[in-house]
């Protein structure tokens, strides 16, 4: 069995027990970690690869709890739009014009991007896929991306035709999630399913229990958005609660719109929460609850959502919300107590967390990832501490949260597999595939303009 021996890196461990490690090894055999500490050796005679992590910080590989990478083509085309933009020319004018290749080549680039930028484990919401030849194209993309990911099916929104239902009133389709789990999940190391279902935000009241009973039945996460235009069923999620459908295989996209009553009530039955900050205050969602969550026990996981309005970068959304939600306290305090607090209100390594372990448990996947021990997989990224914008390194967490950027992700491993070596992307091919992304986008733009004309 192949081996892996990482030396002297300073290894934020993300574990409650193991903490922060420096001048330390990590391990691994096949795609586990065995054992992390200082001076450790090889395992036996099998052969072993050994990295010299000198100068470098050892992470866990970070997760993208949220986005939508089918749009990955589309880079910088929604980035002035409001969400009221977002629905009329994305929904309703853009992805009608997507090919099932279209599809492919934008999940593929958009999950090689994350991969590039240090991201492992992807929750990939994909709800532009008006057949299954759509669907299997996404997830061809990932499969063949190589990353880690939740794949969340979902479901197109495009303005109905005489005489065809709104989105809103059409169950999640059985039969396809029937297939793909007899078909495409049946054995899969990397990628799963996870369901990215309209919820009582943007579904009548019986949609939305169909498909929370459907995701039940199956053991399937149920991801949904909470936020942007009025609610469509707006008492739905304490109807949900009382009817005893809510629990913790349940995940809450954005949730601007939440009381503080429907958060703890939630938060109550284990529901987890993805946020994206950048694109809610940048569309109008409204200002992100990463701290009411925190007021209320609990903590985000975040996600990119849209790489056609911003970027695809973990460590930008990290800092983002880290320094939105100190800037909200930090005006809070001076309101009500005219000063500023003795103290920042949040941590870096609260912030680290949110792209990392809590991602992991948005995920469903934190006994496997989000921390390094023994035991989980070998989803690692080594950074260049070295590096100009880097050194020097006094507190490591908060230079990977305040400093770190693409730039200095030196090394990516996802399931013992090196997928980025000396800060270049192990992929055969980019030049030929970014050519391919780009006519993909000049085409759907041009369709856009054409039907804009009419």
């Amino acid at each position: 069995m192949t081996q892996t021996l990482i030396k002297n890196a300073t290894i934020l461990t993300m574990d409650a027990e193991l903490g922060e490690l420096h001048n330390a090894d990590l391990r691994y055999e096949a795609d586990t970690i065995v054992e992390i500490g200082h001076n450790l050796k090889r395992s036996g005679s099998a052969p072993c690869k050994e990295i010299d992590a000198t100068g470098k910080i050892l992470i866990p590989g970070l997760v993208n709890a949220h986005m939508h990478t089918w749009q990955t083509a589309l880079r910088g085309v929604t980035s002035n739009w409001t969400i009221l933009e977002y629905f009329a020319n994305m929904h309703a004018g853009l992805a009608t014009n997507f090919q099932p290749d279209d599809i492919y080549i934008a999940t593929l680039m958009g999950a090689l991007n994350q991969i590039n930028c240090g991201t492992t484990t992807l929750g990939d919401w994909c709800h532009n896929n008006p057949t299954p030849a759509h669907t299997d194209r996404a997830i061809d993309g990932l499969l063949d991306a190589n990353i880690r990911a939740v794949f969340f099916h979902g479901s197109p929104k495009p303005d109905p035709k005489p005489g065809q239902k709104h989105f809103s009133e059409i169950p999640h389709p059985r039969a396809e999630v029937e297939r793909l789990l007899k078909t495409r999940f049946k054995d899969q190391r990397l990628v799963s399913l996870g369901l990215a279902i309209l919820g009582p935000h943007y579904s009548t009241y019986e949609v939305a229990v169909h498909d929370f009973e459907l995701a039940r039945e199956f053991n399937l996460i149920a991801s949904m958005h909470c936020a942007g235009a009025a609610a469509k069923t707006p008492d739905g999620w304490e109807r949900l609660v009382k009817d005893g459908l809510m629990g913790n295989n349940n995940n809450i996209v954005h949730g601007n719109n939440l009381t503080d009553a429907q958060l703890k009530m939630m938060i109550d039955l284990g529901v987890t929460f993805s946020l994206t900050p950048e694109t809610e205050m940048t569309q109008g969602h409204g200002m992100a609850i990463t701290g009411r969550l925190l007021q209320l026990g609990a903590a985000p996981s975040l996600g990119v959502d849209l790489e056609s309005s911003i970027s695809g970068d973990m460590f930008s959304v990290a800092r983002f919300a880290l320094g939105t939600q100190r800037a909200l306290d930090n005006a809070h305090s001076k309101e009500q107590l005219h000063k500023l607090p003795d103290t920042s209100s949040i941590y870096c390594k609260q912030a680290l967390e949110w792209i990392t372990i809590k991602g992991a448990q948005a995920l469903n996947l934190d006994d496997k990832i989000g921390s390094l021990k023994a035991g989980k997989q070998a989803d690692l990224v080594l950074i260049s501490a070295e590096d100009l914008n880097m050194s020097p390194v006094h507190d490591p967490i908060n230079s990977v949260v305040m400093q770190t950027s693409l730039a200095n992700v030196d090394t990516v491993v996802i399931a013992g597999e090196t997928r980025k070596e000396n800060g270049r992307l192990l992929h055969p091919k980019l030049p030929e595939l970014k050519a391919t992304l780009a006519q993909s986008g000049m085409r759907l733009m041009k369709e856009l303009q054409s039907h804009a004309q009419h």
